[in-house]
């Protein structure tokens, strides 16, 4: 795999609460400079990250009914459309955890689906399972719910959970879904290791806030 096919793989991410406008205007000019996929920002800070991002080719992804996935599915659907209109490409959804977890797959599917439905033709939807919550029985039944609300991607972790990306999960979630929805490990991947080892395991995706450092790391290596 070329350097830069990692470095396009890479969604770089900034949600801390504190983040300010200046934090913003760097880390979208961070991922022009090294090509990133995206950007991924809080709704707020959408259309600043849009501006910045204007004429390049990196996407600007934000985050819906983050971190905790409990938003009414009316409210996840009215954020995307709002993220759209400010310039987002890609929206990352937290699935209802609870529901999930109670086995009310109908709830589970259908907020999938509003997201989905109000994404269509305008942003990329990817799922977040919030993996550290749930068995691996849960996680192949959170990924058959993504996959029949027709979202393009599912996501491991808000990075605000209990744990972040697993190799174990991403893997998991890989077979489950199939060649033709997207897997991204998000949460702990720090490193050009970690980037590595979960590509190997079948993420197509990686969200981190530490793009910088994985390119860096390999612009150690020769011929970068």
């Amino acid at each position: 795999m070329s350097n830069q096919s990692i470095l396009a793989k890479i969604d770089h991410t900034l949600l801390k609460p504190e983040a300010t406008k200046g934090d913003i205007i760097k880390l979208s000019e961070e991922a022009k400079q090294y090509k990133f996929a995206s950007v991924c920002v809080n709704p707020f800070w959408v259309s600043t990250a849009a501006e910045v991002l204007k004429g390049t080719e990196v996407n600007v992804c934000t985050v819906i009914g983050f971190p905790l996935g409990a938003s009414a599915s009316e409210v996840k659907a009215f954020e995307v459309k709002k993220a759209i209109e400010d310039g987002a490409t890609e929206v990352d959804m937290v699935l209802n955890v609870g529901a999930l977890k109670a086995g009310d797959l109908e709830v589970v599917t259908n907020d999938m689906i509003q997201v989905v439905e109000a994404a269509k033709g305008k942003a990329l939807v990817k799922v977040i399972l919030e993996t550290c919550l749930l068995t691996p029985e849960e996680i192949v039944t959170a990924c058959k719910c993504a996959v029949k609300a027709g979202a393009d991607y599912v996501k491991t972790s808000t990075g605000f959970s209990t744990g972040g990306a697993t190799v174990e999960a991403v893997k998991l979630m890989a077979e489950t879904v199939g060649p033709n929805i997207g897997v991204k490990a998000s949460g702990g991947v720090r490193s050009l290791e970690d980037a590595e080892a979960m590509i190997a395991n079948g993420a197509t995706r990686l969200g981190s806030s530490a793009g910088v450092a994985i390119a860096k790391g390999l612009q150690g290596q020769a011929g970068y």
